[in-house]
């Protein structure tokens, strides 16, 4: 017996060895792979040394001898703590996630990669001015300087089995071609439902959903909830009559779908400003969060950078805020004179256009067409045409084959659709152009004033935005940033055949005069939150990319309307106001309904939460939980019904984000009209009571309680490997908090969606000035600053705008 046991005693000692040696090995490569945080550090390109000076949280400041070197030095930082997630944004945007982790993601680039966007950013950087390229070499040189300098590869490549590739030019576009991807909707399926809507529903059920499918293309959805900065709400259209659409002539099988509602929940943000004469101390007040997917790390990067400057006013630059890791320059903050912060403006960023073939083979496409009569039938020919381009694009795929496509193109974009009379179509969108891109928001760190600032957003490359800034003297002002089309000739809201005239489609850029604008409002306040902003003309030029109801900026609004005179603390207030003003009047209907319900007995426990429920969305409340989710089922189940003759028509329709469906649905609650009650409804008290149901066994926790709000809204903030190995979650996800927020309100939040960062400042007293962000400022999770900051953000505790006291110095050295 000892003979067997003492080998495989041995054996088993052999393999524990060897596992602790593989583990030790595995822990040094992790920890060689942290940042460098003191002493010094070669960067080939520099002029002068600069230095890298980090506080407590991580917070980053660069101070250098001149623009160049504090860029290099911005690069060197960025991959020292943010490699890994600079590399899954451009490959996110390029179409090859694939490629570093495998098949999984192959789904994923199949949908990107059609549009070519590395290709399109090589475009970008080619037109970009001398200047422009030179910054954006000096920052990819420091890039490169930065992962040279590390121990050992960023630790993320290790389970990986991969080693990151080296940066360009090419990849800081792609990063901004990933926030246009985030921000602007490429795939566009939008217009694809509302053209399925307007072919299959009466004109009078098509407006419901937007009244320009209706009879009237010029006119653009709203309700009471409409916060525009000037003029009043647009009309909720009309409900149909009976005898335009009568829900009770249809199948009942058609009914009793599920919707996806989801509120505002949308690639968004807030941004407010109140001007001098409003403030404590005569100098414009600036908030913005910015709301968009959460994970560790995050997003952001916070930087101050310093150097002399000699095209600045003053000859210096100190410019602080947040930077976007891969991106040189500081995307949102201040620079001492002028404050700055952006909300996706969701202007229509993008068409589908119909592809006419002149030929058989679907070679060559038609650029005019007119129509002729042959045989007694009215038939559009082409007059003129073009070839269609071919590109072969191959995806590789880590342990897996690669995969090839072919990208068909036309002038206006590759074709990616098809339309319901089989017409191709082609994708027309902003991200595709190459003026789309540069590093025109870089010069926002040498304004000076408000008016400075507006002049320069409104034709730099970046995707479409509301701009909201304050400058030293008091000033505040709006306008939109980025590149805007002019468009000619056709109903933007649905595909549209270029071909049929002369000059239909995009016919250039929109020049700054048509830009909307708005400078020292009488009001003393200015407020965005994704809705609608203005009307008529102005509204036209801009069109409905699917701008948010205007819940939350109204809210926003009387929040700046409330008090004559604010600070920073004042504005954070408005930024974290959670109160569920919009769910109100639901929950009022709510008691009505189950005062009526049959079995009001059974949901005693629910009516008196709802009764007790704070008006809040707080996590520890289970009223305003029940009342948010009896009013999504509720409005579920009228947009089904709404639907249903669409479905009838199209099977396989799929609901579109209806994001002002808020005013239609309750226009027909009111009046509780019978031919659009969903026919598997007795009546509409029967709606309302088995939305109760549902809400009741949703909360029903099975202890005798219910479920509260922070039950269901618990942070799911992840590190992107943990989200595709769950064993990591333990070691590098954020704590799973129940949060206070939710839609409909300033302080937005969701598991996996809030406020990205959350700033407060006034230009020239940046000092005071207050700042949030969740995930913390490193990527690498032995680095102290992993989470920094993160509990802060979930408690809304107020932390300082500017970088604290240095904790940790590197001195760069040509």
């Amino acid at each position: 017996m000892r003979r067997i046991v003492r080998p495989l005693a041995v054996l088993l000692g052999l393999i524990l060895v060897l596992a602790l040696v593989a583990a030790l090995a595995l822990w040094l490569a992790i920890a060689a792979s942290r940042p460098v945080l003191d002493g010094e550090a070669p960067l080939a390109g520099l002029a002068r040394p600069a230095t890298i000076e980090r506080d407590a949280l991580g917070v980053a400041t660069i101070r250098a001898e001149s623009r160049l070197d504090a860029y290099r030095a911005l690069g060197f930082v960025h991959a020292q703590e943010r490699y890994f997630e600079m590399d899954l944004a451009r490959r996110q945007a390029a179409g090859e996630l694939a490629e570093l982790l495998g098949p999984a993601l192959l789904d994923a680039d199949l949908r990107v990669r059609p549009h070519r966007l590395r290709a399109r950013a090589a475009a970008s950087v080619e037109r970009m001015a001398p200047a422009q390229r030179e910054l954006l070499a000096a920052y990819v040189a420091g890039v490169n300087a930065g992962i040279a300098a590390l121990g050992a590869r960023p630790w993320a490549y290790l389970p990986l089995r991969q080693r990151p590739a080296p940066w360009s030019e090419v990849d800081s576009v792609l990063v901004v071609h990933s926030m246009y991807l985030i921000l602007t909707n490429a795939a566009n399926t939008r217009e694809l439902r509302f053209d399925a809507i307007r072919r299959h529903a009466p004109p009078a059920l098509a407006a419901l959903f937007d009244p320009g499918l209706g009879q009237s293309p010029l006119d653009f959805a709203g309700s009471e909830w409409d916060a525009p900065l000037d003029g009043g709400a647009l009309p909720v259209p009309r409900l149909p009559r009976a005898d335009e659409v009568d829900l009770r002539a249809l199948d009942p099988a058609l009914f009793g779908r599920r919707h996806a509602i989801s509120g505002d929940l949308v690639a968004g943000s807030n941004a407010f400003a109140v001007a001098g004469s409003r403030s404590a101390t005569g100098t414009a007040l600036v908030a913005n969060d910015m709301h968009l997917g959460l994970a560790v790390p995050s997003l952001w990067f916070r930087a101050r950078l310093e150097f002399p400057d000699p095209d600045a006013p003053d000859g210096r630059i100190a410019v602080t805020g947040v930077s976007l890791p891969g991106v040189p320059g500081i995307i949102v903050g201040s620079n001492g004179h002028v404050a700055w912060g952006f909300t996706n403006s969701y202007v229509d960023a993008g068409d589908w256009v119909v592809v006419r073939y002149a030929d058989a083979d679907r070679t060559r496409y038609c650029l005019a067409s007119a129509e002729l009569i042959e045989d007694g039938e009215t038939r559009r020919h082409c007059t003129e045409s073009a070839p269609v381009t071919a590109y072969r694009e191959s995806i590789r795929v880590a342990g897996g084959e690669t995969r090839e496509i072919v990208v068909r193109e036309t002038r206006w974009g590759p074709i990616l659709a098809t339309d319901a009379d089989g017409h191709d179509l082609a994708s027309l969108w902003l991200g595709h152009r190459p003026e789309a891109i540069d590093l025109g928001l870089a010069e926002l760190e040498r304004v000076r004033t408000v008016e400075d600032a507006i002049a320069k957003v409104q034709r730099i490359g970046m995707p479409p935005q509301n701009l909201v800034v304050g400058d030293a003297r008091g000033a505040i002002g709006w306008t939109v940033t980025g590149r805007l089309p002019r468009r000619q000739g056709y109903f933007p809201r649905i595909p549209a055949d270029f071909s049929v005239a002369p000059n239909v489609g995009w016919v250039g850029w929109l020049d700054p005069a048509e830009y909307p604008v708005r400078i020292a409002p009488s009001g003393g306040a200015i407020w965005t939150a994704n809705a609608r902003l203005v009307g008529g003309a102005e509204l036209a030029r801009l069109g409905d990319g699917g701008y948010a109801l205007g819940a939350r900026a109204m809210q926003i609004r009387d929040g700046l309307a409330a008090r004559d005179r604010f600070d920073e603390r004042a504005m954070l207030g408005v930024a974290l106001d959670d109160r569920a003003l919009f769910l109100a009047r639901w929950r009022e209907r709510m008691l009505a309904a189950l005062a009526s319900h049959p079995r009001r007995s059974d949901h005693g426990a629910l009516e008196t939460a709802v009764r007790d429920w704070g008006g809040r969305a707080a996590a520890g409340s289970a009223g305003y939980r029940a009342v948010r989710e009896w009013r999504d089922a509720v409005v579920e189940s009228v947009v089904d019904g709404l639907t249903a003759p669409i479905r009838a028509a199209q099977p396989d329709f799929e609901t579109p984000r209806l994001e002002q469906i808020e005013g239609p649905v309750w226009r027909i609650l009111e009046s509780e009209p019978p031919h659009l009650l969903p026919p598997i409804f007795e009546d509409w008290n029967a709606l309302l009571h088995a939305a109760i149901d549902r809400v009741a066994a949703r909360l029903d926790a099975g202890d005798g309680r219910l479920a509260t709000w922070g039950d269901r809204n618990r942070a799911r903030i992840q590190h992107p490997l943990a989200r595709a190995v769950p064993a990591l979650s333990r070691w590098l996800d954020m704590p799973r908090d129940p949060l206070d927020g939710d839609a409909f309100m300033p302080r937005v939040q969701a598991p996996r969606f809030g406020a990205s960062q959350r700033m407060v400042v006034s230009p020239g007293r940046e000092a005071e000035g207050l700042f949030h962000m969740p995930g913390g400022q490193s990527g690498h999770p032995l680095s102290p600053f992993y989470g920094a900051g993160h509990e802060d953000w979930v408690a809304g505790r107020p932390t300082p705008f500017l970088p604290g006291k240095t904790a940790h110095s590197l001195v760069l050295r040509p």
